[in-house]
């Protein structure tokens, strides 16, 4: 698909990576440290590369000067501005980033904003050639998760200490703005806050509207709006704001150059006082009355504003510039580049209007860690951004090409792009409250009624059905042809199908699956393993289809000693032991000789809630009927849950990924291991499994007592143990 401007013009394309340091008891939790991102200037000429106009930098307060200014270390920043400026993109300073300052002060501290001003005085004297600022980010948000929810330190749940923190906030911006004035006279504010919208059932209508007022609150601060006429002045000095504070703040205003507006797909909501139509654990309150709070996008009456309808709402309250800030979906690809899109769109259609929209924000251009808990523990979840910083160095993916096309061509094209976000799909509905009809929101315009597909062949197989099952869900369309219905080996078929359904990849899920008795038939084996996978790879390259194909760990002949390195690497010679693996191997050998550009995925030891045939569904059937399992204790293996394989493998078809590459859960274990954490996981006895010889089980092909993989790449899969646990529970 493609979207084009028709005006005469596009907003600027900024970016940003995800920077907090936020402190939850006295643990701080540091995104770029999480990453490792620290200190590496050298990713900013990718940043430059994507044609951005500027990137909002941080140049935070917790990581510069932690100890007070006397020790500050400024090397870091020092090498990232330095670098910014060589390359030509334009900073934007951030100074705290949803924190509480260094130890020895919070977002309650009387002495707070000053502290805070005397920091930012001292970034603008070492910068002071940079313009922009971002002071603090989202002072709201960040009052909010503190100071009324608990979740941040310093984890207070009271509607004083909330307002004390805000407006804390808000005089340090204005204290922070002089500063910095005091050395740049033309610096620029450029203040961002998650502004959503709430929804509500008749009776809560009065909190409602007390929330859509309270979405302005900073900005009605920093520009002086915040009189006696303020609806929400009352309650600021009842909970002991006093009135000399807020006069102050309206005599001063520190209205922003930008108006920098940050909206997810969270940010909508919709309380509802029916608890018995929702789940326990979502029932909460304000005291007055009991209510659940959930994303408006998972109720299915509503529709949402989006980010047309959001911003429209920003201009005309302040009539002043505005710029999306932060623009990032943490979702599987093809709906992160859905979600640039509608922004994009919005943009543009709003910029049409007259409505002053400077720029889109590609935001986490490194993804994020840990923000499905709001960053109160560190359990290693990752959302990916515009490049995937699991690989060194970071892996653009399909993100990246799109951002440069928008900077470059003002509109952006990709297969994947064809249908709607799940946001405006009938299936979005999570929760069914009484008189809601769930109903898919109208497409939008730009989007193809008859999208190319994926083709994936072999649909019949464990993977295949899975492949089809996953495209669905990710509302990708998708054609699926079992094994009869396509033979992969016939050059004549393949190009026919391929004339008649014009699919923009193949993937080849198809093949001889059977290892033990493809020792009596190596022939077929290889027939349908070996030469079925290279007549799909040059009739691809005829064609212009991406392809992408399976392979397997079966490929290699680990014997002791075993690898180095924790497993065997994309990079390393295969030395298949039986006619499976040679089959495999020889795949390899053919699809990338005849399709340089094919993805090859390695893969190793199944386990599925949705296949019954595979050994964690086998082995938990018969410990549960009590009954004794052998296993073999020698053979060390990386098991492998489906529908995360199948999840990474379409992000990294989408993203143009070429060669090799493993995709198997992190961890490995010997059969007899995996079927003693299955019993337990189970409730069964891990006694009943007896770990043997591998030679004792009398299998006909020949295993490698060692096959464990992992990734040189990226990795990218998540630990098996916490995937079978989640199968486990399933079954």
């Amino acid at each position: 698909m493609s979207t084009r401007p028709q005006g005469p013009d596009w907003p600027e394309l900024w970016g940003g990576v995800e920077a907090t340091i936020n402190r939850v008891g006295e643990r701080w939790f540091d995104q770029a440290a999480r990453s490792g991102r620290g200190g590496r200037p050298e990713l900013i000429e990718h940043f430059a590369g994507l044609g951005l106009r500027a990137l909002r930098y941080p140049v935070l307060w917790e990581r510069v000067a932690p100890g007070g200014l006397e020790g500050a270390d400024w090397a870091e920043a020092d090498a990232g501005l330095q670098e910014l400026r060589r390359l030509g993109l334009r900073p934007i300073l951030g100074l705290l980033h949803h924190g509480s300052g260094p130890a020895g002060t919070d977002l309650l501290d009387a002495e707070f904003p000053l502290r805070f001003a005397n920091y930012a005085r001292a970034v603008a004297q070492r910068y002071p050639w940079v313009v922009d600022y971002t002071p603090i980010n989202e002072p709201l948000t960040t009052a909010r998760f503190s100071a009324l929810y608990g979740h941040w330190y310093p984890h207070r749940r009271d509607l004083a200490s909330f307002h004390r923190a805000l407006v804390n906030q808000c005089r340090a911006i204005v204290m922070a703005m002089e500063a910095i004035r005091g050395v740049q006279a033309g610096a620029r504010l450029i203040q961002t806050e998650d502004v959503g919208r709430v929804y509500s059932t008749a009776p809560l209508a009065y909190q409602a509207d007390y929330e859509n007022e309270r979405r302005w609150l900073s900005f009605d601060l920093l520009c002086g709006r915040v009189a006696a006429d303020h609806p929400l002045y009352a309650s600021l000095r009842d909970s002991g704001v006093g009135e000399a504070e807020l006069d102050v703040l309206a005599a001063r205003p520190c209205a922003p150059q930008v108006l920098g507006v940050n909206y997810y797909l969270t940010s909508e909501r919709f309380i509802d006082h029916r608890l018995q139509h929702y789940p326990a654990a979502l029932q909460g309150g304000n005291g007055r009355d009991r209510y659940v709070d959930v994303e408006a996008a998972r109720v299915g009456h509503l529709r949402l504003a989006g980010h047309e309808g959001i911003v429209r709402e920003a201009w005309q309250r302040y009539g002043r510039p505005l710029a999306l800030t932060e623009v990032h979906n943490g979702c599987t690809r093809e709906e992160q580049m859905r979600w640039v899109r509608e922004a994009w769109c919005a943009a543009v259609r709003l910029r049409r209007e007259g409505v002053p929209l400077q720029a889109v924000t590609a935001w986490a251009l490194l993804g994020s860690w840990d923000w499905d808990s709001l960053v109160t523990r560190q359990a290693g979840h990752y959302e990916c951004g515009v490049f995937d910083d699991r690989s060194l160095p970071p892996r653009p993916t399909a993100l990246a090409g799109m951002v440069r096309q928008l900077a470059r061509e003002g509109r952006c094209s990709h297969p994947a792009l064809d249908g709607t976000g799940w946001w405006r799909r009938a299936g979005r509905c999570r929760y069914r409250p009484p008189g809601s009809r769930v109903t898919a929101e109208r497409a939008a315009k730009t989007v193809r009624r008859s999208p190319r597909p994926l083709l994936v062949a072999g649909a019949g197989g464990t993977l295949g059905r899975a492949l089809l099952r996953v495209a669905g869900e990710r509302g990708l369309a998708c054609i699926g042809l079992p094994r009869t219905a396509l033979d992969i080996a016939d050059p004549g078929a393949v190009r026919e199908v391929l004339r008649r359904l014009r699919p923009w990849a193949v993937i080849n899920a198809a093949g001889y699956v059977r290892v033990d008795q493809a020792e009596n038939e190596p022939v077929r084996c290889f027939r349908e393993n070996a030469e079925g996978a290279g007549v799909l790879a040059a009739v691809c390259g005829e064609h212009q289809v991406r392809l992408l194909t399976y392979s397997s760990d079966l490929i290699f002949g680990g014997r002791a000693p075993l690898p180095a390195r924790g497993g065997y690497h994309e990079a390393d010679t295969p030395a298949p032991l039986n006619v499976y693996g040679a089959s495999k191997a020889e795949a390899e050998r053919r699809v990338l000789a005849r399709l340089s550009s094919a993805l090859v995925i390695r893969t190793s030891a199944f386990f599925s809630p949705w296949d019954g045939a595979n050994f964690v569904v086998l082995a938990l059937q018969r410990l549960r009927r009590g009954q004794r399992l052998a296993a073999a204790e020698d053979w060390i293996v990386t098991p492998t849950y489906v529908p995360a394989l199948v999840q990474n493998s379409l992000d990294l078809l989408i993203d143009g990924e070429q060669g090799v590459w493993h995709l198997a859960c992190r961890g490995e274990i010997s059969w007899a291991g995996l079927a003693r954490a299955v019993a337990r996981l189970g409730g069964c006895d891990p006694g009943l499994v007896d770990g043997v010889p591998g030679s004792t089980l009398g299998l006909q092909a020949a295993r490698p007592t060692y096959s464990a993989l992992v990734s040189g790449r990226g990795q990218l899969m998540p630990c098996y143990d916490a995937m079978l646990g989640a199968c486990v529970a399933l079954l």
